[in-house]
């Protein structure tokens, strides 16, 4: 039959007793069972089975090679049970890379759900955007917001964070509110990257320079800055949503369009993707639309 390894045929032959009754159980001829047991002992040098009419009973070695044999075939078997398993079930070690706040507000809550529902897995999240290199550093997933470089990684496209020009009431009574996109230009921002201070700015069609003392790579920190009437920001709509409902934030030119960023997660290989792989961007994806991220 075919799949049946010489060495699977043997161990048939010493549980059934014969040749003759192993043989039935696989619908062959005996001939065809006893020939191929004999290229296994050719193969090894040594008699695995004495032979009669009547039974077919290992020898001394045979009796060894079957224990032995027996043990490596269950274990190569619950091993490939447990890494077939990997296809449907997540389980093993599941290890994520985040930008931080984006970590902390939503990669935590789908990692907590999928360690509730897989006790065999296990979760790690690293946070930052500077972990590019995955497969080095052992990452399985990563989640990046904004345009991406070129890459050999698997990037797929999970959503768009929209964004907000934001401010304080306090900021807005003492410096005043901007009509249009080029008043920006007369005002203080607070940035998240250096290389934001004295750029361009896109709202709309319209392109303006702006300019600020502050830097953080922080939401979380740039929100209590803008709490504290030090600027307007360009930020994502999520961050502020709670102060914006309670009105001690509010949008800055509201009638403009905002160019959103898009959300993308990124892993090594197409092929065989792990379940947990795949468990994990399909909750991420149920966690930011049920959050209106659209």
């Amino acid at each position: 039959m075919k799949g049946i390894t010489n060495e699977q045929l043997f161990l048939m032959v010493v549980e059934a007793g014969s040749f003759k009754r192993a043989a039935e159980s696989l619908d062959m001829d005996p001939s065809i069972v006893s020939r191929r047991v004999a290229n296994l002992e050719k193969r090894l040098g040594v008699k695995l089975i004495e032979r009669s009419t009547r039974q077919s009973l290992p020898s001394e070695a045979g009796q060894h090679y079957f224990a032995g044999l027996k043990t490596l075939l269950e274990e190569q078997q619950a091993l490939e049970s447990q890494i077939c398993g990997t296809v449907n079930t997540p389980l093993g070690h599941l290890k994520v890379a985040a930008p931080h706040d984006f970590g902390c507000e939503f990669v935590i809550a789908v990692l907590e759900k999928m360690a509730e529902r897989y006790p065999q897995l296990s979760v790690e999240l690293v946070l930052g955007s500077h972990y590019e290199n995955l497969k080095s550093q052992n990452i399985d997933v990563a989640v990046r917001i904004g345009e991406l470089a070129d890459s050999s990684l698997i990037c797929r496209r999970i959503g768009q964070v929209p964004r907000v020009l934001v401010a304080s009431k306090g900021y807005l009574k003492k410096r005043g509110v901007p009509e249009s996109v080029a008043a920006l230009a007369g005002h203080d921002f607070v940035f998240y990257a250096r290389s934001q201070i004295d750029g361009l700015l896109n709202v709309g069609a319209q392109s303006v320079r702006v300019k600020g003392r502050f830097v953080v790579n922080s939401v979380s920190a740039i929100k209590q800055l803008v709490l504290n009437d030090k600027g307007i920001h360009h930020g994502p709509v999520w961050a502020f949503s709670k102060e914006l409902r309670e009105g001690s934030l509010v949008k800055v030119l509201v009638d403009e369009p905002l160019k959103s960023y898009p959300l993308h997660v990124l892993y090594v290989s197409r092929n065989y993707l792990p379940a947990k792989i795949r468990v994990f961007i399909d909750t991420l994806i149920e966690c930011i639309g049920r959050d209106g991220f659209e």
